[in-house]
């Protein structure tokens, strides 16, 4: 299936010298612990520890999409709280906040960690502990608080993963709380991919 054609507002997005494209009308948190495409991102979007010839697209952030890199664990630590891999999309109005919980009636919150060529819907909510690599995400879901979701997963439109929950590989999961609807075949990956790709290629300025 051939995916159509997206244009943007080149003057709405800033791209990145690492090919990262965030929109000037997302609302980016604590910058500096958040990792772009396997990229640390600075106050300038421009910070790369991989080498300037790799020239893959990254990651896309779209209009209104919230991520919350200000909410890190107190005290000293890992200072990542959202990493982020290459050919993955942030949708309008997707939140991506990592998970927290009271422990020893201390109030922390913990790193998320989002693989390559992942799908976040629009409106969608994450508060997952990590999201594998070949993971579509729909339109209007939860992500509920420490959930897993492993490698070649479908999160169907309108789905809430209950806290905890762990997603198998080549699963479907779809319903409120979600549940296991279907199975994905082997050839998931390489389907992913694709899509993932074909999406940057054909997300293109007006």
């Amino acid at each position: 299936m051939e995916l159509p054609i997206v244009s943007y507002d080149k003057t709405e997005y800033i791209e990145t010298d690492t090919k990262n494209k965030v929109s000037r009308k997302s609302i980016i948190c604590g910058s500096q612990n958040i990792i772009l495409g396997g990229r640390v991102k600075s106050n300038s979007f421009v910070l790369a520890r991989q080498s300037p010839l790799d020239s893959a697209p990254q990651t896309i952030i779209q209009t209104d999409c919230v991520v919350r890199g200000d909410l890190r664990r107190s005290g000293g630590g890992n200072s990542v709280v959202v990493a982020v891999g290459k050919y993955c999309l942030l949708s309008q109005r997707s939140v991506i906040r990592p998970p927290s919980k009271t422990y020893k009636g201390i109030f922390s919150y913990y790193p998320m960690k989002i693989g390559d060529h992942v799908h976040i819907g629009e409106e969608t909510i994450v508060e997952a502990a990590s999201i594998g690599s070949y993971v579509i995400i729909g339109k209007n879901c939860v992500i509920g608080r420490f959930a897993i979701i492993k490698d070649c997963c479908r999160i169907l439109d309108n789905t809430v993963i209950p806290p905890n929950t762990v997603v198998p590989s080549f699963s479907v999961y779809g319903g409120n709380p979600g549940l296991l609807v279907d199975e994905l075949p082997e050839c998931t990956q390489d389907v992913f991919e694709g899509y993932t790709k074909d999406y940057f290629q054909n997300f293109v300025p007006r």
